[in-house]
């Protein structure tokens, strides 16, 4: 032990304490990744803390339709006094500073340099240099003084590599193998909301939509073009940094503006007056966290419904990551707030190329509604048509079985199958609900100066996103956590049954086809706008 190390264990006032692992905080890197060296020793840095609360869980089994306000969850489920401060002064002798406390979430963002992180936690992070990117991370387990055993749950942020991706597609004028065997026909998103049946005598102007984004932005001037263009005013768009990332587009459609233009716009078309909060943060597992966070316990904006439509396989996360970010989505669940995740746009494998089938999260959480997607043909508010979206490997929905998530009660009378892996495991059914997706049949879109048509299960999050908020106008209240109601026999009608087509996208043949009732591809259905309303009320 050097001097440095004996000074900071006398400003914690003891002796040098028993470290100890912290459980699941090992991180492998990547396949293709190779080290270049050690991380700058001197550069600044911040890293999220996840502390213990009390549990959540009780509460949401024994008070299902309740909600609590955000005062009352913050006294009785907030992080305890006690163990803020226990960190903090573990972060202060480490020269550490605490940059953000959020009581509610149980979470503290510190910041220092590289080395005063790698002394703090026992570990030498390295630069690791992938084709694509280069990121930080560390071998072996983070390690924490015994004293905080029971408070720290978790670490984010050491390890900075892109963790999610977007679920959006720009249908391309060269794209000829769709095209030769489809007919293209676009719609606006207002021409979407109307084929579904969504209330149209509602004003939203009560409600916030909440979108997360992990990168890109928006243009307010563009913004106003499109809706203008929509015989609609603009809503009010309000930018909300997290961790000192915000609104930065990028001029390219088809990266992330993408992304932040499309959940914007469809939001917006579907559900008039709407204000939509943007939650920026950076593409991490620490920045994800701290976005769903910074969104479910926003005192300022209050929204009632949250769109994301980020996400990777679960094989691309830690168990700490899911666990983390599920007990957010609990949270949500607690104060009322309804989550749309997208399931993702490489079919049944999600994208990996492993010969099994895979689930995306956060779409596989159970305590989020999950959307999948669907080639939708139909004008006015006449449906022709509506099957699976499935134009290949690289362009398809997302659906399956959870390998990490139980089978949640709402989904026992499902017939959800077991996995199509090896094992057959029993888990969380991923979709819930659908809506268009495909982008042959896609949304006209204004992005970066482009008009263009795009589709993805990105879409069909807003979309319901929208919906709900809606549903929530004419209710005077919100719905919340939905999925339990969605399931029952009683709603059967105010769903469109989709039972054509499957997912496949790996060589488990014929994982997952669609059939009447719940399938691994678009869930319960497509949505009846007004039939779902009627319901809730």
């Amino acid at each position: 032990m050097n001097k440095d190390d004996h000074l900071l264990n006398r400003q914690y006032g003891q002796e040098p304490s028993h470290e100890i692992p912290l459980p699941q905080s090992e991180r492998h890197q990547l396949a293709n990744a190779h080290q270049i060296g050690p991380a700058d020793p001197n550069k600044e840095m911040t890293v999220t803390i996840l502390v213990h609360r009390p549990s959540i869980s009780h509460f949401i089994a024994e008070n299902k339709g309740n909600s609590l306000s955000r005062e009352d969850f913050v006294s009785t489920y907030g992080a305890k006094q006690e163990d803020l401060n226990k960190v903090e002064i573990f972060a202060n002798a480490h020269r550490l500073k605490v940059k953000e406390v959020n009581i509610a979430a149980g979470t503290m963002i510190l910041s220092g340099k590289t080395a005063d992180f790698n002394r703090a936690f026992g570990i030498q992070l390295q630069q690791f240099k992938h084709p694509n990117f280069t990121y930080r991370g560390h071998s072996g387990s983070v390690k924490i003084p015994q004293e905080l055993d029971g408070i720290v749950e978790s670490i984010f942020g050491l390890d900075n590599r892109p963790q999610v991706s977007t679920h959006f597609q720009i249908l391309h004028e060269t794209d000829q193998t769709i095209q030769s065997r489809q007919a293209r026909q676009s719609y606006t998103p207002a021409q979407v909301a109307q084929l579904y049946s969504f209330p149209s005598d509602i004003s939203a102007n009560e409600q916030c939509i909440g979108i997360i984004e992990l990168g890109g932005g928006y243009k307010t001037d563009e913004l106003r073009e499109y809706f203008s263009g929509l015989s609609l005013d603009a809503p009010d768009v309000v930018e909300v940094q997290v961790n000192d990332v915000g609104n930065q587009p990028t001029g390219d459609p088809s990266g992330p503006d993408g992304e932040v233009v499309l959940d914007i716009e469809v939001a917006g078309a579907v559900a008039p007056g709407v204000k939509i909060a943007v939650y920026f943060a950076s593409n991490t597992d620490a920045g994800f966290l701290n976005a769903i966070n910074t969104a479910i316990h926003d005192n300022k904006n209050k929204p009632s419904v949250i769109s994301i439509s980020w996400g990777s396989s679960e094989s691309n996360w830690t168990q700490q990551a899911m666990k983390a970010m599920d007990r957010a989505f609990q949270d949500a669940r607690a104060l009322g707030v309804t989550i749309c995740s997208a399931a993702g746009d490489r079919g049944s494998s999600d994208g990996v190329n492993d010969g099994l089938v895979h689930v995306d999260f956060p779409a596989s959480s159970p305590n989020i509604l999950s959307c999948g997607g669907t080639r939708l043909v139909g004008s006015g508010s006449t449906i022709n048509n509506e099957t699976v979206w499935n134009n290949g490997p690289n362009s398809s929905t997302g659906g399956g079985v959870s390998e990490y998530f139980n089978l949640p009660e709402w989904q026992t009378n499902a017939q959800v199958p077991l996995s199509a892996n090896p094992g057959a495991k029993s888990g969380r059914g991923v979709p819930d609900v659908a809506g268009n997706a495909d982008p042959v049949t896609g949304y006209q879109i204004l992005v970066d100066g482009q008009r263009t048509v795009i589709g993805g299960t990105s879409a069909v999050a807003p979309l319901w996103a929208g919906l709900i908020a809606l549903i929530n106008q004419n209710l005077g209240h919100p719905i919340g956590f939905m999925n339990s109601i969605l399931y029952e026999d009683s709603t059967r009608s105010s769903l469109r049954d989709i039972t054509i087509g499957n997912n496949d996208s790996s060589r488990e043949a014929d994982a997952y086809d669609a059939h009447a009732g719940w399938d691994a591809c678009t869930g319960m259905g497509s949505p009846i706008g007004t039939r779902l309303s009627s319901l809730f009320h």
